[in-house]
């Protein structure tokens, strides 16, 4: 059986670049709506007790079991996402060898901020943008709807929400507003720490 994982924050705590009402519904309809979907789909077969990651990778090209990818990956993400926030100032610290990495790959953190802005900007309808770890380096990269860097075999470092619930109620339809403002909370030592994995 799968389980909501808890926030790690409090649902007000990343105000004002997302509300609490916005955490209510994203988190607490929508992540809680996946984890249901995914045990009634996967109960009382040995799916269920695999890890997100395990079940995501072995039903990810079966058409007949994209409602079980979907929700699992949709899942995963979520959990990812929250972890890729925080409002502690010592987890917002980027360490020397993330910052290293980041100008070997983007030249600059300000050229990183403004390519994953407009990975964010151009996906198309509902999906993803990620920092992944490829070779030696970073990579952005956006995938759509439900998909994730699993299924191509690379490792996520962190990710944004680009789907509309995750910033309808505070931005309407200002998703730049939305990715600028995450830039503020990002979890730089939740990203060193996928990267030492």
């Amino acid at each position: 059986m799968f389980n909501l994982s808890p926030l790690p924050f409090a649902n007000n705590a990343l105000e004002p670049y997302i509300s609490q009402k916005t955490l209510e519904f994203h988190y607490g309809k929508h992540h809680q709506a996946y984890v249901d979907n995914l045990n009634k789909l996967t109960s009382g077969s040995d799916l269920e007790k695999l890890s997100l990651e395990e079940l995501i990778v072995k039903v990810k090209n079966n058409p007949e079991q994209l409602a079980i990818f979907n929700n699992a990956a949709q899942v995963f993400n979520h959990d990812f996402f929250w972890q890729s926030l925080t409002i502690s100032p010592e987890e917002q610290k980027i360490s020397a060898t993330i910052l290293d990495l980041i100008n070997k790959s983007f030249a600059s953190l300000e050229n990183f901020f403004a390519e994953f802005k407009a990975s964010a900007l151009a996906q198309f309808g509902s999906g993803w943008v990620w920092l992944v770890k490829e070779g030696e380096g970073l990579k952005i990269l956006k995938t759509a709807n439900a998909n994730n860097p699993l299924t191509l075999n690379l490792k996520p470092l962190m990710t944004l929400d680009v789907w509309e619930h995750a910033y309808y109620l505070d931005y309407q339809n200002r998703r730049a507003d939305f990715v600028e403002a995450c830039f503020k909370i990002i979890n730089w030592q939740f990203i060193e720490k996928n990267l030492s994995k």
